[in-house]
Order: C-alpha cells, then sequence, then structure tokens
C-alpha cells in the first residue's frame, strides 16, 4: 500500500458515491445457530471468491498477527417507569464521574454517566426510579437524575442505596444488552451470548466488534496450529458507530468519538511484527482505528521529542473537536500522554516518522513515565486516500450503506468495494452485525 506523507482530505467526498441498494431481506436478524458457519467472502489482490468462516485459517497469510478487540457489550439500556405510567429508556453511552471505566463499574457510590434518553419529553421533572431484583430476594431502587444536555445525550447521575454492590453489578442485574437498531426487534434469550465475541474481557461498549462474531474456540485453535499470532487491544464502541452520515460531504460530519485501552506490551508486539515484516491484519473496522490512530499518534510523540519539548497544547489542529479531559492510569495518577486522535489528524499533520518508528516513541515515553498501558480517545475518519500505516488487511462484516464504516472499506480496496458488495449480494451473503464475514487483502 502506498505510503504518502500527507493524504488528500476526504472533506469534499460525497456521501452519495458510497451508497448501495440493500434489501431489509438481506439483513441478517438473527445469528447462525454455529459462529464460524457464517460465509467468508475474500478479497486478495482484486480477485474475489469465498468460503466457510471456519476455514479462515487458511486464507490468511503465513506469519500474520491478528489484532482482535477484546472490548465487552455492557446491559447498557435501562428502563425507567414514570408515574405517568410511560416508560422512558436511558442507554449509558460512556462514563463522566468517574471517566475511567473499570472504576465507574466498581464504584458503589453515585456515578455518573453520558447517555441517551428515549421518551425524554415525557420525563417532566424530578428522578426517575426502578426497582432492580438484587442477590437472594432483595430489592434494589436506582435512581436516575438529568444533570445538564449536550447536544443530543444527557448527563445522568445513578443512585442506589445497597451497600456493597457495584455499578457495573446494577448494570447486569437491571439492563438490558443493546441490539443495533436495525435489527428492528426486541432482545431473545440468546443475544445475551451471541451478541459478545467469545474472548470478550474488557466492559465498557454499547455495540460488539461484530468481524470478531465468526470466531470459535475452534477457528482461534486453527490459527495457531499454523502459526498465525493472536495480539488483543480494547477500544470501547459506542452508539455514534450506527450513526449513518447525513450531511452531503464528509468534511461536515462529526466523527464518534471513542475510548481506547492498549498495553505496553501490545505495542511492542506490534513493532515486532513491523520490523519482520510479517503482516498485521485486524478484526474489524475497531482494531483497525485503532491501530491507525496509535501511528498518528506515536508520530506525534516521536515530532515534539525532536523538539526537545513537550505538548503544550492539542496535539494538532483539533479546531473540530476539544481536546478530552486526560486520561487516569489504573494507579490513578493522570498521565502525561493525553492519547487523543482528532477526526482529521492524519489530512492535516506531516507524519515523518515510519510505522516503527511511531511505535518505538510510545513504548519510550511510557518507559520513561512508569506506564503500562496508554489510555485515551480517538475519534479518526479513515476515508479514500487515507495511507494505511500498521495495517496490511482487514477482517470486518457488511456494513451499511452511506456509513463511515463503508467508507473504511472504501479507503482499504478502492473503487473495489462496489464489485465486492456486489458478490456479496449475488451469492447470497448476510449483512450487518449478525451477518456474513469478509476477508480484505489488497
Amino acid at each position: 500500500m502506498p505510503k504518502k506523507s500527507r493524504p488528500a482530505s476526504p472533506r469534499a467526498i460525497s456521501i452519495d458515491d458510497y451508497d448501495y441498494p440493500l434489501p431489509e431481506e438481506r439483513i441478517a436478524r438473527f445469528p447462525l445457530e454455529e459462529r464460524d458457519a457464517s460465509k467468508l467472502l475474500t478479497y486478495r489482490s482484486g480477485q474475489v471468491g469465498h468460503t466457510t468462516f471456519r476455514h479462515i485459517a487458511g486464507q490468511l497469510p503465513a506469519g500474520a498477527l491478528l489484532v482482535f478487540n477484546d472490548t465487552k457489550v455492557i446491559h447498557a439500556r435501562l428502563h425507567f417507569p414514570l408515574p405517568n405510567g410511560t416508560v422512558i429508556e436511558i442507554l449509558c453511552l460512556e462514563p463522566l464521574a468517574p471517566v475511567e471505566h473499570q472504576q465507574n463499574f466498581s464504584s458503589s457510590g453515585p456515578v455518573r454517566w453520558r447517555c441517551l434518553v428515549g421518551g425524554n419529553r415525557k420525563w417532566k421533572s424530578g428522578k426517575a426510579w426502578k426497582t432492580i431484583a438484587g442477590p437472594g430476594k432483595s430489592e434494589i431502587r436506582l435512581s436516575a437524575t438529568r444533570l445538564g444536555r449536550s447536544a443530543d445525550a444527557f448527563d445522568i447521575q445513578f443512585e442506589w442505596e445497597a451497600s456493597g454492590l457495584a455499578f457495573g453489578e446494577l448494570l447486569a442485574l437491571g439492563g438490558v444488552i443493546p441490539l443495533p437498531p436495525y435489527l428492528n426487534r426486541e432482545n431473545v434469550p440468546s443475544d445475551e451470548e451471541r451478541y459478545q465475541t467469545i474472548y470478550a474481557r474488557e466492559q465498557g461498549s454499547v455495540a460488539a466488534p461484530t468481524a470478531g462474531l465468526h470466531f470459535t474456540e475452534r477457528t482461534l485453535e486453527d490459527l495457531r496450529e499454523k502459526d498465525i499470532h493472536s495480539l488483543f487491544v480494547t477500544l470501547h464502541v459506542g452508539a455514534g458507530t450506527f450513526r449513518p452520515v447525513k450531511t452531503e460531504t464528509i468534511g461536515k460530519h462529526h466523527m464518534h468519538e471513542e475510548t481506547a485501552v492498549i498495553r505496553r506490551e501490545a505495542v511492542a508486539s506490534l513493532k515486532e511484527a513491523l520490523e519482520a515484516g510479517r503482516p498485521i491484519i485486524p478484526v474489524g473496522t475497531t482494531s483497525t482505528r485503532l491501530l491507525e490512530s496509535l501511528y498518528w499518534y506515536g508520530a506525534d510523540v516521536g515530532r515534539r521529542k525532536a523538539e526537545g519539548g513537550k505538548r503544550k497544547s492539542a496535539p494538532f489542529p483539533t479546531s473540530d473537536f476539544p481536546l478530552p479531559t486526560r486520561p487516569r492510569t489504573s494507579a490513578g495518577q493522570a498521565s502525561d500522554l493525553p492519547f487523543h486522535v482528532s477526526q482529521w489528524q492524519p489530512y492535516e499533520t506531516e507524519a515523518r516518522l515510519p510505522a516503527a518508528g511511531a511505535l518505538q516513541a510510545i513504548l519510550d515515553e511510557l518507559d520513561a513515565q512508569g506506564l503500562d498501558s496508554l489510555q485515551g480517545q480517538t475519534q479518526l475518519i479513515i476515508a479514500p486516500g487515507y495511507p494505511f500505516r500498521i495495517i496490511d488487511g482487514m477482517i470486518t462484516n457488511f456494513h451499511q450503506p452511506r456509513s463511515t464504516l463503508l467508507l473504511l472499506i472504501a479507503a482499504l480496496i478502492g473503487d473495489d468495494w462496489r464489485r465486492a458488495y456486489q458478490y456479496a449480494l449475488d451469492n447470497d451473503f448476510r449483512f450487518l452485525s449478525y451477518g456474513d464475514g469478509s476477508l480484505l487483502l489488497p
């Protein structure tokens, strides 16, 4: 893939050019009985074919490094009955206090979240209450209070009286896993298992990294037998992943921001793979965005080091969106590595470091500060014209028309995205979250 210093800005791209007809009957409403029985479209150097997902190990390059997103979908939907008889739905998007996911989930006191509220106009004032069946035969009263509003989301404070019961436990007991809106159905018991990857570990997402839903213990064992390596990173998927592009051009679209955590040893493994020339293949668009965000962050760290100073303000032009609060490490101290990649960062910045050099810059800074992980946010949009710095291919599902996810696919395989998607439509592939997968190797 070409390595350019600075890609052409995609701001003028018309979203009309990234549309295709998707019949309702092609949207997979439910998963197949067996995860790895899904179809797998293969795109290799312009050639399109297909097989079954359980045979994916035989389709991957020798020595490849697969990068999985180990985020776990939380029971983020909470239903609160109001005194007037109506029910509102509160969807927890991201923690505000404590801001770090795991600290918030383990808190036994009041917590605040940024939330969407369905039926907000019916919620006139005061607290909303719901009763949750607790351990044994206990009942827990959970209250929600609106503290403020930002755009279409609300700052909600949750409080409860059960001593010692953490907020994460309350969500597990009283919440519901949020399914994608385009499934247009209620949850069924099997969604508890099937809308999670088998390797999900870190709680925090409101949507599954769906490319990983096809993997089974059998397919993972096949990868090991073929000396294909696995690496795990975390990017908590937000509801913005389902947000369609409603503006005429990409430049007016507000890309959603998502929280990432990557351990030092994972950064080191990625650097080793780059230096050894092993193909790096992320599983899903979320892993892709995180890996590419690492490059741009590391390039900034290296630039600052070369200039002999620390960052005094935002790393790149961030006039579109503010820099978020500095992340906290597991020990609680504020990190001097405010990991943040803005929407247009790659398109506004000269990047002179090679990929391995950018990752080494991150490792050096982590070591200098005695940190074992990097935490922060990425808002990166990957659109046609983007020069991939880390990845050599991708495993992914089939995405909605007019979406930023489809733009990412077009960035990777160019105009061939139309041919690949038409092949999938012509060969009865199932689309979107519970649908079939693809292996894209340009």
